[in-house]
C-alpha cells in the first residue's frame, strides 16, 4: 500500500453526489472483480466534510503496479465525464492508517422470514411471529447502493471508517476494496 490514486467527483446539476459515488463505486467493484486481486483497498478521504454519504472522493490504495493494471482495464467507461482521476502517486511519509470495512445490517425482516421459511419449512404465520417487522435494524453509517457481480443483487453497502492507527495492519481486501483486517493509509 505504498501508492494511491484519487477519483474526485465533479459537481453535476442532474445527479446527486451520493448517486454518482454509488455509480463510481459499482464501476470500481466490477474492475476489481475483473482484476481478481486482493491487494487493492479504498477509502473516502472527504467523508468528514460530507453532510450525507461518503464525500466526493474515492481513494484507491495499492502498489503502483496494481493501480496501473486497474487503470488499464477500461472500468471507468461512462463515468469519465463525472470524475477527475489523479495520477498514481506515492503515499506521503508518516501517515496514519485506518480500517475501512463493510458493515452488514439485517434491515429487511421480510427477507429474513423468506429465508426462515425456506430453510426450516415453517409457515409464513410462524415466521412472522419469530421475526416481526420490529426486528428491522437501522444503520446510520454512510453507504453506497451497488450490485453484486456474483448474484446480481442490488443492496446498500454500509461502510465504516475505523479509528486511526499508528502502524499498518496486514490482510486482504475483497472485491469492493474493503477489509475486516487490512488497513489503508489515511491522510
Amino acid at each position: 500500500m505504498d501508492h494511491y490514486l484519487d477519483l474526485k467527483l465533479l459537481p453535476d446539476p442532474e445527479f446527486a453526489q451520493t448517486q454518482l459515488m454509488s455509480a463510481l463505486f459499482s464501476k470500481l467493484h466490477r474492475g476489481l472483480s475483473d482484476l481478481k486481486r486482493n491487494d487493492i483497498g479504498v477509502s473516502f478521504p472527504t467523508i468528514k466534510d460530507a453532510t450525507r454519504g461518503l464525500g466526493d472522493c474515492l481513494r484507491v490504495h495499492g502498489t503502483a503496479e496494481a493501480l496501473q493494471k486497474l487503470l488499464a482495464l477500461n472500468w471507468l467507461t461512462g463515468m469519465r465525464d463525472h470524475v477527475q482521476v489523479s495520477a498514481v502517486t506515492a503515499v506521503p511519509a508518516d501517515t496514519k492508517h485506518r480500517l475501512v470495512s463493510r458493515v452488514q445490517v439485517d434491515s429487511n425482516p421480510e427477507r429474513a422470514r423468506r429465508r426462515l421459511i425456506k430453510r426450516h419449512g415453517i409457515s409464513e404465520e410462524e415466521a412472522r411471529k419469530r421475526i416481526p417487522d420490529s426486528a428491522a435494524k437501522r444503520c446510520d453509517l454512510p453507504f453506497v447502493v451497488t450490485r453484486s457481480n456474483s448474484s446480481g443483487e442490488r443492496f446498500n453497502l454500509f461502510i465504516r471508517h475505523g479509528p486511526l492507527l499508528d502502524s499498518p495492519q496486514p490482510g486482504t481486501f475483497n472485491q469492493y476494496g474493503l477489509s475486516s483486517t487490512a488497513t489503508v493509509p489515511w491522510f
